[in-house]
């Protein structure tokens, strides 16, 4: 699919607008934003990232606002050609759940998806990280903020900045230096892919 400079998947949308929606959408009460890493490796790849953004857009208090492009990369901690190249995006939500109930709705959307985890960075159908929420800091070991390796990932850092350009990443500085400084070997943007935006 050809892409035009207006295409809300890539281009970041004007403040104003933004301001809109929120105001139109009397479902939500004073939102936070959150950004989600999705990624999978097994199954129909695409299907399922697309299944966990439509799942996230059901979720009551959640609305998902943004969805960057679709990335494919290396696995990530293990040996090479050890596992399938993944499939990787970012959305952006905003939403009224505190972080452990968006934390608990992303590990249902990955147990939907049949999701096992039976070895630390192993394959997996679908992934949903909680990258940041707001500018909440927290050590918390069920859900720490932002994601403790949010800053080592470019397959998490290159979509995010499809969708957010001027993303800061809390403690580490704008997500443009970060990614800068690790390099995006790896990851790389599937032209041929695309997920939508929930209606």
């Amino acid at each position: 699919m050809n892409r035009t400079p207006t295409d809300p998947t890539v281009q970041p949308v004007p403040a104003s607008v933004t301001a809109q929606v929120d105001a139109a959408d009397t479902t939500l009460s004073n939102p936070k934003p959150a950004v989600l890493s999705l990624g999978g490796n097994l199954g129909n790849r695409l299907e399922n990232l697309q299944g966990a953004v439509d799942a996230l857009e059901d979720t009551p208090g959640v609305r998902v606002k943004a969805v960057s492009r679709v990335y494919e990369t290396a696995p990530w901690g293990v040996e090479p050609d050890t596992q399938p190249p993944y499939l990787n995006a970012v959305v952006v939500v905003k939403t009224t759940l505190p972080p452990s109930s968006l934390l608990e709705r992303a590990q249902a959307v990955e147990e939907a998806f049949d999701r096992v985890r039976t070895q630390r960075w192993g394959a997996r159908t679908v992934d949903v990280d909680i990258v940041v929420y707001g500018d909440v800091v927290s050590g918390d070991p069920v859900l720490t903020l932002p994601h403790p390796r949010a800053h080592e990932r470019a397959f998490v850092l290159r979509p995010w900045l499809d969708v957010e350009p001027e993303a800061h990443l809390p403690g580490a500085g704008r997500v443009a230096d970060v990614l800068a400084g690790i390099g995006e070997e790896g990851v790389a943007v599937r032209e041929d892919l695309e997920l939508r935006l929930p209606d």
